[in-house]
C-alpha cells in the first residue's frame, strides 16, 4: 500500500493495516509469479520427455487408464485454470477478511490507537461472524457497517460464480448466475495499449478489459487472461486497502 493510503501518525493499528498489506501483496506477487513460471515450463514440455518420465519406474498404478500426451496437455489445462481461479478467489476472500477485522477493531476502539481487551474480544466476535458470511453479503456488510464500497465488486463476483461452475456445475453456468442478456461479463484489470512493459509496468494505468461468458459455452481462459485475473484481484485488494485506512483515518480524525 501506498504511503498517502495510509492513516497520518503513528500508531500500532497503523502499523498493522500496511504489514497485512504489505505481506498480502507479496504473497500475491508469489501466484503470480509461480503461474508464469508454470507457463514457461508448460511451453518447454515434449512428448518424448513425458513419455520417458512415464515409463522410468517401470510400473504404473493402473496401466490401462494411462493417459497420452494429448490427454495430459488437455487436463493440465482444465487444472490450471480451476486452480488459479480458485487462487483469485482465495485471495479475494482472505483479503476482505482481514480488512473486516482491521475495521472491526477501529470501529471497536473508537478510532482510538491503543486496543483494550474488551475492546479485542468485541472486533473478534464480529470477524467471527464475517467468516461466516457469504462473499455477497461480506460486501454489503462492509459497505453498510463501515461505509466501505469495494471497487471490482461486481468482477469479484463473477469470477466467484466462475468458479462455482467450475468446480461444482462441471463447468457449466446456471440463469441466476447470467445477466438480464444471459451473459456473465468478466472486467479484467490490463496494462494501458501505451504503456511500457519490464520493471515500469508496475507504474501503468490499468484499463478494463471485458470478458464475456454465456451459458453452454466453455470456460476458457488464456494464459495471459489467467495472469489478468491475479492483476484484477491485485487492484482490488489496493482499493480496499486504501478504503480501510481512510475509514481508520477518519475515525481517528473524530476520536
Amino acid at each position: 500500500m501506498s504511503e498517502d493510503a495510509q492513516p497520518e501518525g503513528s500508531s500500532r493499528q497503523q502499523v498493522n493495516l500496511q504489514q497485512i498489506a504489505q505481506q498480502f501483496m507479496a504473497g500475491l506477487q508469489r501466484h503470480f509469479d509461480m503461474l508464469a513460471f508454470n507457463l514457461a515450463a508448460r511451453e518447454d514440455v515434449r512428448e518424448e520427455d513425458y513419455e520417458r518420465h512415464v515409463q522410468r519406474p517401470r510400473v504404473m498404478p493402473v496401466a490401462a487408464r494411462h493417459q497420452n500426451f494429448e490427454q495430459m496437455q488437455a487436463y493440465a489445462r482444465d487444472l490450471l485454470i480451476r486452480q488459479v481461479l480458485g487462487d483469485c478467489m482465495n485471495l479475494t476472500v482472505t483479503c476482505m477478511n482481514n480488512a473486516h477485522f482491521f475495521l472491526a477493531l477501529v470501529q471497536a476502539t473508537g478510532g482510538s490507537r491503543q486496543v483494550e481487551g474488551e475492546a479485542q474480544k468485541k472486533a473478534q466476535e464480529l470477524q467471527q461472524a464475517f467468516l461466516k458470511m457469504p462473499l455477497d453479503q461480506k460486501f454489503e456488510h462492509l459497505e453498510q457497517d463501515y461505509g466501505v464500497i469495494c471497487e471490482l465488486e461486481d468482477s469479484m463476483t463473477s469470477l466467484g460464480f466462475l468458479v462455482q461452475a467450475l468446480l461444482r456445475q462441471n463447468g457449466q453456468l446456471k440463469d441466476e448466475q447470467l445477466d438480464a442478456s444471459g451473459e456473465l461479463v468478466l472486467e479484467l484489470k490490463a496494462a494501458g495499449a501505451a504503456d511500457v512493459a519490464g520493471a515500469e509496468a508496475a507504474q501503468a494505468k490499468l484499463v478494463d478489459q471485458r470478458k464475456v461468458f454465456r451459458k453452454g459455452e466453455p470456460l476458457g481462459f488464456t494464459d495471459t487472461e489467467l495472469q489478468l485475473a491475479l492483476v484484477t484481484v491485485a487492484s482490488f485488494a489496493n482499493a480496499l486497502f486504501k478504503s480501510v485506512a481512510d475509514y481508520a483515518r477518519s475515525r481517528q480524525g473524530g476520536a
